[in-house]
Formats: structure tokens, sequence, C-alpha cells
């Protein structure tokens, strides 16, 4: 274990807690407003709000305070804003809060980001195991014949969804020679993982990146930075379960553990 590697892992284990307490940071997310084509209220925000095939609208007073980011001034009619899968996605303000339109698998919402979140005030840090060379391992991406595949699994609102891989990944850990399946997330891989620690000593699951592989397929599997879900920090994220065959039978006794709070 070099001095270089732990200080690397601590400073990305700094930045991780100062993400996620952020003011506007996941920490922050105090609701996700489903929406359909009929206009209605959202709690807590003035307006009337609904969605099209183009994205989330809003009809407001300039009297109400809503400001479009880039907006000369505040939304005093109708006005589109873009969901967060768009090239040119919009967010808005609300004094402190920011909404920020999403669209996921067809199905458009408002997210509601506060500062003065509850979850945000108790927020007292992630626990961590201690970093451990030995849980940072080389790695063989092998991506599947033809398209990704398309995987339903359920949720953490309780809906099932795709979850989209694109191959698998083939590995030695803690003497186990294991395979997980992953996505593309850019030119990193990314999954969905539970092992024996979840759901007690961690939490009930965890996502981990890969750097992008060679044209070999190499890349290193860290599990120090096995990592938790936004759905840990906020109940109104959606967070993907594991995929099947992504449930390891053995403890990952690296990563993060879970969120403490005051």
């Amino acid at each position: 274990m070099t001095a270089t590697a732990v200080e690397d892992w601590k400073h990305w284990s700094d930045a991780r807690a100062a993400s996620v307490s952020a003011p506007h940071g996941q920490l922050a997310l105090t609701g996700t407003h489903w929406l359909d084509t009929e206009p209605v209220e959202i709690p807590g925000l003035p307006g009337l709000w609904w969605a099209d095939a183009e994205g989330v609208r809003v009809r407001a007073a300039a009297g109400d305070g809503i400001t479009v980011a880039g907006a000369d001034g505040p939304v005093d009619g109708e006005v589109l804003l873009r969901a967060d899968t768009d090239p040119a996605a919009d967010t808005a303000t609300l004094g402190d809060l920011v909404l920020v339109p999403i669209e996921r698998e067809g199905e458009p919402a408002l997210r509601v980001f506060d500062p003065a979140a509850p979850r945000r005030a108790a927020f007292a840090g992630i626990s961590a195991y201690p970093y451990a060379p030995e849980w940072a391992v080389p790695a063989t991406y092998t991506p599947f014949d033809g398209e990704a595949q398309s995987v339903v699994v359920p949720n953490a609102d309780g809906k099932d969804r795709p979850l989209v891989i694109t191959g698998k990944i083939e590995f030695t850990v803690a003497g186990e020679h294991r395979t997980l399946s992953v996505g593309r997330s850019g030119d990193r891989l990314t999954g969905v993982i539970a092992d024996a620690t979840s759901g007690t000593d961690t939490y009930r699951f965890r996502f981990i990146t890969l750097p992008a592989p060679d044209g070999e397929g190499r890349t290193v599997l860290d599990l120090n930075r096995a990592y938790l879900p936004p759905c840990a920090f906020a109940d109104h994220f959606i967070c993907p379960f594991p995929p099947p065959g992504n449930r390891l039978d053995f403890a990952v006794e690296a990563g993060e553990k879970q969120v403490l709070t005051r």
C-alpha cells in the first residue's frame, strides 16, 4: 500500500461527503413530484405544474418569484423546463430552492432541492471501511455481442424499471473469482452490487465505477470506492437495485458503509 493510494482515497472520500452535503446536493432533495398532462399544484411551490412531450411546464405570475436559469426575470405566464435528459436541460429557482425537471423512462417529474432539508442538517458524514489495497484488483471487461441489454430490476421507490447493461467484468478478489454485470457512463463502467454486508454493516446495495477499459478490456475494480446510492441520502431518489448475478456471497469489507447522522 502506497501513501499516494491512501491519500487519493482520502481525497475521494472527502469530496464525496462535500458533494452530498452541498447546499443543493443529494441530502437537500425534499421531493420528486411526478407529473401528468393535467396542471396541478405542487405542495410548497406556487403556480401550476404539468408535463408534455417537450418537458415540464409551469404557469406562474411574476410575483411568485420562480426564475429559470439564464432568464432575465421571473416566470410570468407559461414556461417550458427541459428535463435533465435534454442536452439543453433547464433548472429553476425559488428563493433558496432549486427546481430540477427530470425524465425517467418516459416519466417526467420535478425535483425540489432545499438547503434547509432536515437530512442535510442532521448529516454527520459517511462511515467507511479503512482503505485496504487488497480490495483494488485487476478486472477484464467483456462487452456483449451486439447491442446493450435491458434488465428489469426493482427500484428504491417500489417500481420495476429497466437497467441497461453493456457487458460483464471478470475479476478475483478475497480469493473469489467472480463476474458482475456493468453498464457504461461515458467511457467509464458502472454497476450496482450487493454482498454479505449489505443491509447489516453496509447499506442495502452500493454503486461501483471503474476506469475506462483499454483496448484489451483491462481495467481496475477498486471496491474501496464502492459508494452509497443517492437513495441512501434522500428517500426521493429512484435508485436501481442490483441485477441478477450482482449479489456477491462474501463480505466486501471495503468502501462506504452508512450515512451518519447527528
